[in-house]
């Protein structure tokens, strides 16, 4: 009798640590996992609260890097070189991703050229601007100074051409300047 209840003790115990076990098991067994991150975050958006599908939809983004393509097949973005590759399923092959580590090589090595020639030709630019500047500089410092024209017979008084304002000009402000001396002696004589 003691050796009975001894196994039966020991039956139960195993019992115990294995129904709760077998009962997940069971669970997993009827419940098919989801194949893509599509079927994931739609299981993931029955989660019962935000904490809980928030979750549910990082262990999608973890566990699924492509995403299904309208027309069929997977995409997957890489967001380091701003661009999406065609993909045979839900995650890249390893041939797939050796491919898009090796196009990311080439987009770093084309952005490298890029930022030389970029740096190349704002040195050009710099370049030219200070010679430019130069250019101005040793041409204002080189510039002569107007001279006189020469005096041409057959031009009127003081060889200037009739009716051209820039020569009658010295004449009409000798003019004027008379005519305020004139009117200046008036207004002091009427006042005295």
């Amino acid at each position: 009798m003691i050796g009975s209840r001894a196994a039966a003790l020991l039956v139960a115990g195993f019992a115990s640590v294995m129904v709760p076990n077998l009962s997940r098991v069971s669970a997993q067994w009827w419940h098919r996992a989801p194949v893509d991150f599509e079927e994931c975050a739609e299981a993931a958006g029955k989660s019962a609260t935000k904490e809980e599908k928030s979750a549910a939809l990082a262990e999608c983004n973890a566990k699924f890097a492509g995403r299904r393509k309208p027309g069929g097949g997977y995409s997957y973005y890489d967001f380091m070189q701003d661009r999406s590759f065609d993909i045979a399923g839900p995650n890249p092959t390893p041939e797939e991703q050796r491919y898009i580590d090796e196009q990311y090589t080439v987009y770093l090595e084309n952005q490298r050229r890029n930022n030389i020639a970029a740096a190349f030709v704002k040195q050009q630019q710099l370049k030219v601007e200070q010679a430019s500047l130069r250019s101005e500089t040793t041409t204002t410092e080189k510039i002569p100074i107007p001279q006189a024209r020469p005096k041409q017979a057959g031009r009127g008084p003081n060889n200037c051409p009739r009716h051209n304002f820039s020569c009658e000009w010295p004449k009409l402000s000798d003019s004027l300047n008379e005519l305020k001396r004139m009117f200046n002696a008036n207004a002091k004589a009427k006042k005295s």
